[in-house]
Parts: structure tokens; C-alpha cells; sequence
């Protein structure tokens, strides 16, 4: 059955429960070791960086009512998309096993009750969810958004409202561009989902933005509890900040309903990008097979760090996006009556091995931009020395 459209609201609700995440606030703690006001100025690039580029991706899916993998194949071929669906799948599987582990481990350090049993409670209430579907989270999300709003409010307050310890409680040193990286790689890994919600929106441009906006200003305020949290309390355990402050049950909700309601999003775009793969099990069905694999994962597997886990994702999708970017924005083409579009894997080939290069060179941006930068140079000259443009990407509606 086809969901509903979604409105403004309930598109900026989504974003806002995606932004508030555990793994979000772990990460922050990372950037720690920069200081609160290098820290910050790292975090704000980074998330302007990533959030103009989700902004752009999104477009792309709420103009042409497409998924996320099947923009994809507007670049890459009918076929040629196959192979980016089948790598968000395995990157949304991951995804969800890190954030329920995340969420069980933290649920675990403030009410003591065996982790795999949070895990389970956490990876249910996903199910729940998923069972209830899109197009009717309005007022489930409305009442969640609200109690975590305020809940995060609290958990900001109790973590700034002491004095620094003077040191982080990340040791290991990091790199100004690296921090930049790091702050660019969370909204770089939803630029293969977001078209996945901005497709059935009722007013594209307005509804991409807010989702775009929303998830900026949620993630960034994420960031910075976690490194707040390093430099201030003096740890990276948020669970532990919230026991010693006595508000273990509030915290225990902001906890497990941050990790469902971003975790949520994961499941079910995996269910979206496998029909791109193949039609033949409901996408609601695989998100719910995906919820359970996650939940296994998390318990019987370590998912600790996941710095090497998002450097890979952005390896993987940032030059994808560039070239997807290249051909609906500038050369106005559309490859999807095409099985493969060799040049544009070409493209997206040497954008992979220059993402991996630039991870070893320390620059003031990181290295998603350079990469994207350089890949949709490379697109645009490639393409137009080949002659393989053929004309506008749908009507002219779309596009403007």
C-alpha cells in the first residue's frame, strides 16, 4: 500500500529524531581533545559542509518522487544502481546493530538490568515502529520529539553547568581537519536514505530543507553534549553523567527513544534500497528482517569504534553523490534507460581511491569536500569530452 504524503512538520520530525542520537553524542567526544572552542568551530564546518550536501541529495528525490537508490540509477543505470543498493543495505544492517548496541550499553549503565535484554527491548520497540509506518509516526513522534526535547535540554544543562576538568577524557589526539571529518561523516551517512522520506513529501523544496535544517542544528547540539561532556564532566559516559545526577529514569528514555527513533530510519530504508535489488520480499518485511539481524549483532558483537566504519561509508558514498549531483545539477542527464553507466562508476572508481588518499592527508575540511569536489569535476569534464549528455533530467519543472 502506497504511504501517505508527508507534510513539512512530519518531515522536520523525522530529522529531529535522527539528529538525536547516542552515537552522535559519542562521537562527539572525539573532538574533545581540540578544546571547546576549536571543537566547535570543527563541529559548525563540518555539519554545514554535510548539511548543504543532504540538502542537495534530498532535492534530487523530492522533485522526481524517487528513492534514494533509484536517484542513484539516474547516474549509474537501472542496473548499475543494484550495486550502491546492496552496499546502503549492508551499511544500514551495520547501522542499526551499532545503534541498538549503543543504546543497550548506555540503557545498561543506568538501570542495571543485563544488557542483551536492552538490546532486545530496544530492537522490539523498532519493530513497533515500523509496524505503525510513516505515514502515521505524526503524533507517536510529536509526543517522543517533545519528551526528548526537553529531556536533552536537561541532560545539556547538567553537563555544562559545572566547571572544566581541565582535560578530556579522550586522550587520543586528533587533527582539526579529522574533527571536520568526523562532523561531515554523520549527515554523509543519510545521504543514501534521505530521498526516502523527502520522495513523499507535499511540498518538496520547503519539506527538504526543514529535514535538512533540522537535522543540522539537532546533530550538532549532539556533538557538542558529547564533547561537553568530555571536557566538562570529565567523561565520555553519558550514562554515568546522568546516574550521578540523579536522573537515571529521565535519562534511561532519552537513552532508548534516541536510539529507536534514529535507528527506526535505518531499518527502514534498508527495506526501501532492497527493492532496488529485488521486488520480491515487502520492503516493510526486510526493514523488520534487518531490526533482527541488527539486534543479533549487537549483542554477540563488538561495536565500540566506529571512526573506521564511517571513514568507509563516506568512502563509498560521498563520490556516488557527487556523481548524482553532477548529472541532475549541472549536466541535466538522466542515465536510468540505461542497464550501466560505465563513465559515471568510472568517476565514482577514482573518487573512492582519492576519498582513501585523502584520509592520510590532513586538511583544514576534512576529506569529504575535496573528494566530492574533485569527483563532480571530474564527472562534468569526463562527460562532456565523452558527449554522452542527452538532455534534461525529466521536464523542466524538476529541476528549478
Amino acid at each position: 500500500m502506497k504511504e501517505k504524503k508527508t507534510s513539512v512538520l512530519s518531515n522536520g520530525l523525522i530529522w529531529f529524531g535522527a539528529g538525536v542520537s547516542i552515537a552522535e553524542i559519542l562521537t562527539g567526544t572525539y573532538l574533545a581533545p581540540l578544546g571547546f572552542g576549536k571543537g566547535m568551530l570543527a563541529i559548525l564546518v563540518g555539519h554545514v559542509i554535510g548539511c548543504v550536501l543532504l540538502f542537495l541529495a534530498g532535492l534530487m528525490g523530492a522533485r522526481t518522487k524517487k528513492s534514494s537508490m533509484e536517484t542513484a540509477g539516474m547516474s549509474f543505470g537501472n542496473k548499475g544502481n543494484i550495486l550502491f543498493a546492496a552496499l546502503n543495505v549492508l551499511q544500514l544492517v551495520g547501522w542499526t546493530g551499532i545503534m541498538i548496541y549503543d543504546g543497550a550499553r548506555a540503557a545498561e549503565g543506568i538501570w542495571n538490568v543485563l544488557y542483551f535484554i536492552w538490546a532486545i527491548v530496544i530492537g522490539g520497540l523498532i519493530v513497533v515502529w515500523l509496524l505503525i509506518g510513516l505515514s502515521h509516526l505524526g503524533k507517536v513522534n510529536m509526543i517522543a520529539m517533545t519528551l526528548l526535547f526537553g529531556l536533552t535540554i536537561v541532560l545539556s544543562c547538567l553537563i555544562f553547568r559545572g566547571e572544566s576538568t581541565g582535560t578530556a577524557s579522550v586522550t587520543e589526539d586528533i587533527s582539526f581537519g579529522a574533527a571536520v571529518e568526523l562532523s561531515v561523516a554523520m549527515p554523509l551517512s543519510w545521504f543514501p536514505l534521505i530521498s526516502d522520506y523527502t520522495r513523499e513529501a507535499e511540498r518538496p523544496f520547503a519539506a527538504t530543507l526543514v529535514s535538512a535544517v533540522t537535522y543540522g542544528l539537532v546533530s550538532t547540539w549532539m556533538f557538542v553534549i558529547g564533547m561537553g561532556a568530555a571536557i566538562f564532566a570529565g567523561t565520555g559516559d553519558i550514562a554515568e553523567i546522568m546516574v550521578k545526577a540523579g536522573v537515571g529514569t529521565a535519562g534511561l528514555f532519552i537513552i532508548i527513544f534516541s536510539t529507536v527513533t534514529t535507528t527506526f530510519l535505518d531499518a527502514f530504508s534498508a527495506g526501501v534500497s532492497a527493492l532496488s535489488i529485488s521486488k520480491k520480499i515487502p520492503s516493510r518485511i526486510f526493514a523488520i528482517g534487518v531490526t533482527v539481524v541488527g539486534t543479533i549483532g549487537a549483542i554477540f558483537l563488538p561495536m565500540d569504534d566506529i571512526t573506521d566504519f564511517l571513514y568507509l561509508i563516506g568512502s563509498v558514498f560521498a563520490p556516488m553523490i557527487a556523481v548524482m549531483l553532477a548529472d541532475y545539477y549541472i549536466l541535466k542527464q538522466d542515465s536510468s534507460d540505461r542497464k550501466v553507466d560505465w563513465i559515471s562508476f568510472l568517476c565514482w572508481l577514482v573518487g573512492f581511491g582519492l576519498y582513501r588518499w585523502l584520509l592520510h592527508v590532513d586538511t583544514p575540511f576534512g576529506s569529504t569536500l575535496p573528494d566530492m569536489a574533485l569527483t563532480l569535476l571530474l564527472t562534468v569534464v569526463i562527460k562532456k569530452l565523452a558527449g554522452v549528455i542527452r538532455g534534461p533530467v525529466g521536464t523542466k519543472s524538476q529541476i528549478e
